[in-house]
């Protein structure tokens, strides 16, 4: 196909007006308990805009780099070594709020590995299966050195522990194997075989399992396991149709636990209503049609693989946050791709959007 003179300008005005909604979004949902815990109200916004400012800078630079250059085991391998390592770093030298997600580094805070693993997997991945198309459902030579190598990143950050993240992976892994065409016999298998694991995961960690018995009835223990469920609903149902207006919003007032992080989209939904959380999904979808149409249009394998396992990766993450926040799902600690709080997380997203925007120039 006829290459792009430029790349795709829809994501990539979908992708600016997320990052500086997010910006916004953070300001309104921190300024608060920021001045009232670190002494400024402008504390998290302004970290947060440093790293989305360093974020933006990759991303120029990795839409201009030709994504053939990453179709090198030389690079991948080195790179899986180095996330591999900063993954059993966390169990040495990080550790916050009971769990050890992040790596601290003198001078520039704290860096969280498992958010380096998505997209390196993804990068594994689409190396891999592009010349196993044809032999996807050969358990020796393609299936199992196909899993086995994400398998062991999602273990290591289910040991953080962090199951949300290590399930937005394993959901990534199967979406990929299925787009190289694995049969759906081997996915069911595969799901099958870890769901005692989940299981045990979910109902014999005792955390997990209030999590899970008050997730039906959060009401039963509204001060307990069932806060955060109940605080994000109050906010949503707060909202309305319009919202209260921005920076408006009381839940974030020391009611809703981290208002500027995981639970962010309730905050939104509070101040800006229905309408305004309509139009941050619309902003999703948006970026997923475009980035799964340039997967789609793509007559390299290997962009292909790249181009969707970056975009379902955002997608995936966008799902679960939102879906935890009405209560759809169980509390996870999954940030809202481009809006939460998040350093790693904004800087190393939109390093991805460049690299995929990168892909987009191939395409009509």
């Amino acid at each position: 196909m006829a290459k792009r003179v430029g790349v795709d300008k829809w994501l990539f005005g979908t992708v600016l007006l997320l990052v500086l909604f997010g910006l916004v979004s953070v300001f309104s949902a921190s300024a608060v308990i920021a001045k009232a815990t670190l002494g400024s109200p402008y504390a998290y916004v302004m970290k947060q805009a440093g790293f989305a400012l360093a974020g933006m800078v990759a991303l120029f630079v990795l839409m201009r780099v030709d994504y053939r250059k990453y179709n090198n085991p030389k690079l991948i391998f080195p790179l899986m070594a180095i996330t591999g390592m900063l993954l059993l770093a966390v169990f040495a030298w990080g550790g916050m709020n009971g769990a050890h997600r992040w790596v601290r580094i003198p001078g520039l805070g704290t860096l969280e590995p498992s958010e380096m693993a998505k997209p390196v997997i993804v990068l594994f991945l689409a190396w891999f299966l592009q010349t196993r198309i044809h032999t996807i459902d050969n358990v020796k030579e393609t299936i199992l050195p196909a899993v086995i190598p994400p398998l062991l990143f999602v273990g290591l950050i289910v040991l953080e522990p962090d199951l949300g993240t290590a399930l937005v992976c394993a959901a990534v892994l199967m979406l990929m194997l299925y787009l190289a065409g694995l049969q759906m016999k081997w996915l069911v298998a595969g799901a099958a075989a870890a769901s005692p694991v989940l299981y045990y995961l979910l109902f014999h960690v005792s955390w997990r399992a209030r999590r899970m018995l008050v997730f039906l009835h959060p009401e039963a223990d509204p001060k307990g396991a069932g806060f955060h469920i109940m605080q994000s609903l109050i906010a949503v149902g707060t909202g309305g149709i319009r919202g209260l207006g921005l920076m408006e919003g009381r839940q974030k007032l020391f009611y809703l636990p981290e208002p500027h992080t995981d639970f962010i989209f309730a905050n939104i939904s509070e101040e800006l209503g229905l309408l305004g959380a309509l139009c941050v999904l619309a902003a999703f979808c948006i970026l997923g049609y475009r980035g799964l149409k340039a997967a789609f249009l793509s007559t390299d394998p290997f962009a292909r693989f790249l181009a969707f396992g970056l975009t379902t990766v955002i997608l995936v993450q966008a799902f679960f946050n939102m879906s935890v926040v009405l209560a759809l799902l169980p509390t996870k600690g999954i940030p809202l791709p481009f809006i939460s709080s998040g350093g790693t997380s904004v800087f190393v997203t939109l390093a991805c959007m460049g690299v995929l925007l990168n892909v987009t120039r191939e395409i009509d």
